[in-house]
């Protein structure tokens, strides 16, 4: 495939030939290929340091987010119903089943748009045909937009199917039929085109099953779920989907959907990324094959229950990071007649909404505790109990029995949606690990770490052999483990970088021994040897690690100075490694790449003041007084720009210079630090280029993104090239 690597084999003599060989031949074929192996080793070396730096820089921006959104949840449950910091966010805790289903499609219609005389991309016609299908996908090829009209139409018919399907898929591969399974797309359009190419589109012939994640990171993540949706509802019996943790519309402000939508469909896309809320919600959970294979996105844990699992009503779960509220909850608010209504009523029965455990499986009892106290009391202060007991009385019950009843069953409505929560959670998050037993999966900060044994148990209990999974990017796009009874599949390739990663597939056939397929979407990455596809992709992720350094600069200077008692500016490499561990928690060989990452030492030390200066960061906006501010934001970018999207409630783009001083509050709430409103003024003004007094958020994030200065010039020197 291009890898440029030569097998080992190949430099091995035949016996017949080394017979006429003379002893200093013999010599040099040996110290040839004693070389060799010492050269590809540390070829690997280098391209696994680079792995861990691409993925600890992950797995921690999915912590972060975790982070953000239990701050989200604690002000949800502590703040009164008209504090501004409950305001600014309580929008993304509603429930959209609120509304009837005829009026969500009376929401969503989409007869009333128009379309253009001069609109030149695909059309549809419902019921949709082979023919409208593969043209939709040849659109898509040559970089046409759907129109909105279509789009919504298309999501429309797709939120009707996906209600009539089960949550756990059942498949059969007959006698002859093999089954494609597909691993995360995350937004790379030419991945899956490469996929139907060599493997053919979806028929009765081809069936697939796709994995889930199939947005974010990615430029194409609404084509990819265009053309999905397109042929689950062209071959039903035949496509199936699996929910992974970026069908979720929390996670989809972060990572790049949300964002998508709105700069692909600026007048509707507010209403498509409503829709598909709903869709996500309603997409099955797991899917098994001829009853011994599960496939599911993310994995299981000690106490997955596929019985549970099939039983929920899986559409309550909007977003994977917070418990859905209580059922009798629900069925209540549903006389309320506005969304400020059904605010209020959530101020009251804030148990529902209450997060019963964290995403790394600690224990509920402490919080449920807390929670019924907590709704005892706002009870007995807003009457709301009284009118229970009246309503009682009417009816002829027993006031005293039926409120001992109500809290019984209350109580054990609460602890079984903590165990639905758990069983989805476990599905979409987890990842496998080597050791036996279960533990909380702290490296991304929700479901858990499995081991064989768990592996072991669960298969047996249900009667399976094969556990399928995705959600973790492999270099050569699969990885067996836990006896080969466990297959991570990943479909994305160039995930990180070009050339940092394969990408696969798997065909099932009758006798459900997988067979996978590996490939690499992007030509010029299929033309490099292995080093320079292994020194590509390092470049790219020392950049990453280079612009971690600089914007944690403070703490790692005030970590440095703590090793240089006596202020010389020089601390050992020890110490330097240390020091990156303590503020960056990247859990990374320091010491491999330091390497790489310190020019120059004065007897084994490091003058840390120069090390900074040699970072190569070219910083934006240097003119402005408030380095803590300027901080804060290159070290919080992902999560400050999560608040503007969620503050952003009409999706225009832009916001007030008072809703960015909102934005700027909020987070200085979450990370407990002082921001002066001066300090946030002047952020303000300069990015305020046309005075509107309105920013743009695209453009303020983009003008503080840090950038590479190498990097930077390099390309400018390309773009100057001639061609």
């Amino acid at each position: 495939m291009g890898c440029g690597n030569t097998k080992p084999n190949q430099l091995q003599l035949k016996k017949s030939e080394r017979g006429n060989l003379s002893v200093p031949a013999m010599r040099s074929a040996l110290l040839i290929q004693r070389w060799y192996r010492q050269y590809v080793a540390r070829l690997e070396m280098r391209r696994r340091c680079t792995w861990n730096i691409f993925q600890s820089i992950e797995y921690a921006g999915e912590q972060d987010q975790i982070k953000l959104y239990n701050f989200f949840a604690y002000l949800m449950d502590h703040f009164t119903p008209a504090s501004s910091e409950r305001n600014l966010i309580s929008h993304i805790f509603r429930d959209n089943d609120l509304l009837r289903d005829i009026e969500w499609e009376r929401y969503f219609n989409y007869k009333n748009i128009e379309i253009p005389d001069d609109y030149c991309g695909p059309h549809l016609t419902f019921p949709l045909t082979t023919c409208i299908v593969t043209e939709l996908v040849e659109a898509f090829r040559n970089k046409q937009q759907l129109h909105s009209r279509y789009v919504l139409q298309l999501l429309g018919e797709t939120w009707k199917l996906l209600r009539l399907l089960p949550n756990i898929n059942h498949v059969s591969t007959c006698h002859s039929k093999e089954i494609t399974i597909c691993g995360d797309l995350h937004g790379h359009l030419e991945d899956l085109l490469l996929i139907f190419y060599k493997n053919g589109l979806p028929s009765m012939e081809t069936s697939y099953v796709f994995n889930g994640d199939y947005v974010d990171r990615g430029k194409n993540s609404i084509e990819i779920l265009l053309i999905l949706f397109a042929f689950l509802l062209l071959y039903p019996n035949d496509v199936y989907l699996n929910r992974g943790n970026h069908e979720d519309h929390m996670v989809n402000l972060r990572y790049g959907f949300t964002k998508e939508v709105l700069g692909k469909y600026r007048l509707h896309g507010k209403k498509i990324l409503k829709l598909l809320q709903k869709i996500f919600s309603w997409l099955p959970l797991a899917t098994v094959i001829d009853q011994k294979v599960l496939i599911v996105h993310g994995g299981i844990s000690d106490t997955t229950d596929l019985s549970i699992i099939a039983k929920m009503d899986r559409h309550r779960y909007v977003s994977s990071l917070k418990p859905p509220k209580h059922r009798r909850f629900l069925a209540k608010s549903k006389v309320c007649d506005d969304d400020s209504d059904v605010e209020d009523a959530g101020a009251v029965g804030s148990v529902e909404r209450r997060r019963v455990f964290s995403l790394t499986h600690s224990s509920p009892s402490a919080s449920l505790h807390r929670s019924m106290q907590q709704r005892r009391s706002l009870q007995s202060s807003s009457g709301v109990e009284e009118e229970l007991q009246e309503q009682r009385r009417q009816a002829g019950l027993s006031v005293e029995h039926q409120s001992v009843c109500s809290e019984t069953e209350l109580t054990q409505a609460v602890e079984a949606d903590a165990e639905e929560w758990k069983q989805l959670v476990d599905l979409l998050w987890s990842d496998p690990m080597t050791l036996d037993g279960c533990v909380p999966n702290e490296v991304r900060g929700g479901g858990c770490y499995w081991g064989p044994d768990v592996t072991e148990d669960v298969l047996n209990r249900h009667h399976l052999h094969l556990l399928i999974r995705s959600h973790e990017c492999k270099q050569e796009g699969y990885e067996f483990c836990h006896s080969r009874r466990v297959l991570t599949i990943f479909s994305a390739s160039n995930y990180y970088e070009e050339g940092s990663n394969r990408g696969a597939y798997i065909r099932l056939g009758p006798d459900l021994i997988p067979h996978v397929i590996q490939y690499q979407a992007t030509r010029t990455t299929r033309d490099l040897t292995l080093r320079q596809s292994v020194g590509r992709t390092e470049r790219s992720a020392l950049r990453a690690l280079r612009e971690q350094f600089f914007a944690h600069k403070s703490d790692l200077m005030s970590v440095f100075q703590q090793y240089d008692p006596d202020n010389t500016g020089l601390i050992s490499l020890k110490d330097w490694a240390v020091a990156m561990e303590t503020v960056l928690h990247l859990a990374l060989p320091w010491r491999v790449l330091r390497s790489q990452l310190v020019n120059s030492t004065q007897d084994g030390m490091l003058d840390y003041h120069s090390w900074f200066r040699e970072l190569d960061i070219t910083e934006p906006n240097k003119e402005l007084a408030h380095t803590n501010v300027l901080e804060t934001l290159y070290k919080h970018h992902s999560n400050l720009e999560t608040i503007f999207r969620i503050i952003d409630t009409d999706n225009s783009g832009l916001i007030s210079f008072e809703e960015f001083r909102q934005t700027w509050k909020l987070l200085s709430s979450h990370l407990k630090m002082e921001i002066s409103d001066e300090a946030i003024v002047d952020l303000a003004h300069s990015i305020d280029f046309n005075h509107d007094g309105s920013i743009d958020i695209n453009e303020f994030m983009e003008a503080f993104r840090l950038v590479d200065s190498t990097h930077h010039d390099m390309g400018n020197s390309m773009i100057k090239a001639p061609s």
